[in-house]
Parts: C-alpha cells; structure tokens; sequence
C-alpha cells in the first residue's frame, strides 16, 4: 500500500459487480484492514447478465449466477452484511448509516447501483414485473411456465433480450416502445433497423413509435391499450425502460449528484478516499473527452478493480479511460458493443454483411474511430478496440480492419 493514505476501516455501499471487484481488488493491494460490504441484495454478489438470458430460457438456474464461490468470499475476511441498505452519509464524520446505526470508514466505495424504471400508470394490476433481481428472474421464469402473451415495453438491452427468451420458449412476445428501432439509443438507427429484422425474422412483434397508455384486466392483465389507439392481449407485461441511479441516501451529504456521483477522472467523489464505481458513478473519460454514465456489466468490475486500486494509492490515482464493453445475446446471435455506437457522424460495415447476421460495423465521430458494433464477430471487434483507445483515425482504422 505504498503511497496510499492510512487505511483501516473501509466500506464498500452495494453488494454487486463493482462491489465484489472492488474488495478483491483491495485484499490483492494489501489492504488487511476491515472491510465492511453493504448489500441490500439477500444474496451474495452474483451476475446480472444471465437473469434475462440463460436464466429465463431455463438454460441455467438462478444459483448458478453466483459471482464467488462461498470459500472465495470467505477469504476476502469481509464484514458483508446482506439486506442492509446505506440511508445515509455524514462525510464530517466519515460515517455511512445503515438506518440508526453508523458505520465509520477511512475509505468509501459508493456502489449502490441502480433500480430499474418503473411507469406507475401500468402499476395496481397483478402480471406486471421488472427485472433486475434474482428474485424477479425467478418470479418471471415460473410465469413463462405458464404460456402467457407476452408484452414487453421498452426494447432497449433488456427489453429485448427478455423478448428473445420469450420467443425461445414458444410463447407470444409483442415489443411496444417509443423509439424508431430497438436499441436506437446504443446503436443508432442503421444498426437498430437491423435489430429490428432479427425481432422480426424470430417471430416477435414490434410496435414501435407509440407506447402503453393503460392497462385492461379484472385482477389480472389482459390487455393493453397503446397511445395509437390500437389493443395487445396480453397475460404478462415486462417493463424495460432503463434504470435509475440509487443515490438518494446521498441526499444532504455534500456528494454531488446528477444522474449518477458526480465523480472526477480518477472515479473520485470529490473526497478524500470516497469513490464511485458502476451503474452509480458519473466521470469525464479521457479517452472520449466527454462524461458519462455506463451502465455496462464489465465496466461495473473494471470499475470496481480500479477505485480499489485509487484508495491505495492515494495522491498516485491514475484516470479511469476505457472505451467500455458490452455483450449481448438475442435469438441465437452474439452482439458485441465497444465504444461510442451511438450519434456516430458515420457508420460503415467493415466486414461480412448484415443479411448473414455476422459482421463489424465501425462508427466514427470526427476524424477518429470511437465505437464498433459486431454479431458474432469478436475478433474484428476486439480489433476495433485496441484501435480505439489508441485513438486511430478513422481512415487508418478501415484500413486496418480491411486487412
């Protein structure tokens, strides 16, 4: 821990990815002091990422999602408290609360995560669910069990990962959201427009530029009626339409909050030895030049790894610059995100064509190559990525590619 400031006690609000990361990244560093986990999950860090895929398919069971075996957590010598949610921060006293009890730290992981959206119009009627949770995967997969017509509102990377499950076991699935195309937002609408044939060519239906304006049913769903006009029947409706940050217990705290902690390079809170990582945290990536909030699994870890590093390091932290990553799985196809793949200036296929559902897509943003978009692709992809944190140009980048 050389270099870093005194650290004993060090705790760590949340209890997923970034969390899990960030302790082991701490108990690989040195750190030997007490490390306190705040988790208001009743269950050990476990991966997300199955729960809407493999998990709901029926393919892999809820346990399996666990993120350490429990001899693993058992050496990191942790103080995680399962179902206790931080309420609050007192920075003069370096304090987190955990209701009436305080929780004194020299060192603090904010990595709280986010909730899912919800749209209290379609609320008060049994058949309607989010997914974020173990809990809620379960719930979900006994309800598909049952051969239910499926509406799934929003048709971003859960929307329509659910509504590629769905399809996988036979059941109705109908998509409705505002946008033009699914995934407009992270692809843009070429490469959504091609999103939107795969939901097609598998047999789901797509209902798009309108959205849920009720819901009809005695107890139970069984319809919905859209702001067009038109009716679905349906016995089940899933709800995706984004997530919002957990900051709230953050109120009052001096922690600067807009959509996520507001955090500097280094994924710094503006404190002394308080970070953000994950779904939570909001900072300038050097790389890009810009400031956001990703809401990507691997950046969730990577984010984790390196505040734990920060904390140690004390005045040596090093900028968190990353094009970030993500994956997905729909109807069978691989897709692959590095990068800005969104309000690209340009878009251009690089390899392979989108008929066969295997090629590269690159997108540019001035003159250089920020993002790139493969299915079933990982070589070109993961190509595309060394080329971008090396900030390539574009036409450098083409060439590359096309060799």
């Amino acid at each position: 821990m050389t270099g870093g400031p005194a650290l004993e006690r060090i705790v760590v609000a949340g209890g997923s990815t970034a969390a899990l990361r960030a302790v082991q990244g701490l108990r690989r560093g040195g750190f030997g002091g007490r490390l306190t986990v705040l988790s208001g999950e009743a269950h050990a860090p476990y991966n997300r990422p199955p729960l809407s895929k493999a998990v709901l398919t029926g393919e892999a069971d809820p346990e399996s999602t666990s993120l350490a075996k429990p001899e693993e957590l058992d050496a990191l010598d942790l103080d995680l408290r399962l179902g206790a949610v931080a309420t609050g921060l007192d920075l003069a006293d370096r304090q987190v609360h955990v209701g009436d009890e305080p929780i004194p730290f020299d060192g603090l992981v904010i990595a709280t995560g986010a909730s899912p959206r919800r749209l209290p119009a379609l609320e008060g009627i049994e058949g309607v669910y989010l997914l974020r949770t173990i809990e809620d995967a379960t719930v979900l997969r006994a309800e598909f069990a049952r051969g239910p017509r499926v509406l799934v509102v929003g048709s971003g990377f859960i929307g329509s990962e659910v509504a590629s499950s769905a399809r996988s076991r036979g059941l109705d699935v109908t998509v409705v959201d505002l946008s033009s195309t699914p995934l407009v937002h992270a692809v843009g609408p070429d490469m959504g427009a091609v999103m939107a044939s795969l939901h097609a060519e598998h047999g789901t239906t797509l209902r798009l530029g309108t959205t849920v304006a009720a819901l009809d049913g005695d107890a139970r769903v069984a319809r919905a009626r859209l702001s067009d006009g038109s009716v679905v029947d349906a016995d089940l409706v899933v709800i995706g339409v984004g997530v919002t940050p957990n900051t709230g217990w953050l109120e009052g705290s001096g922690v600067a909050v807009a959509d996520g902690v507001v955090c500097d390079a280094t994924l710094n809170a503006g404190f002394p030895g308080v970070y953000a990582a994950g779904d939570v945290a909001r900072w300038p990536n050097e790389l890009f030049g810009e400031t956001m909030r990703v809401e990507h699994w691997t950046t969730a870890g990577d984010h984790g790894t390196h505040v734990a590093r920060n904390l140690l390091a004390g005045a040596e932290a090093l900028p968190f610059a990353d094009p970030g990553y993500v994956w997905s799985d729909q109807y069978g196809v691989k897709l692959q995100l590095i990068g800005l793949t969104h309000q690209a200036d340009e878009v251009a296929i690089v390899h392979g064509d989108v008929d066969s559902r295997r090629f590269a897509a690159c997108y540019r943003r001035g003159e250089r190559l920020v993002g790139a978009l493969g299915m079933s692709s990982p070589r070109l992809v993961m190509q595309a990525r060394q080329l971008i944190e090396r900030r390539t140009t574009w036409t450098d980048a083409l060439r590359t590619l096309a060799d």
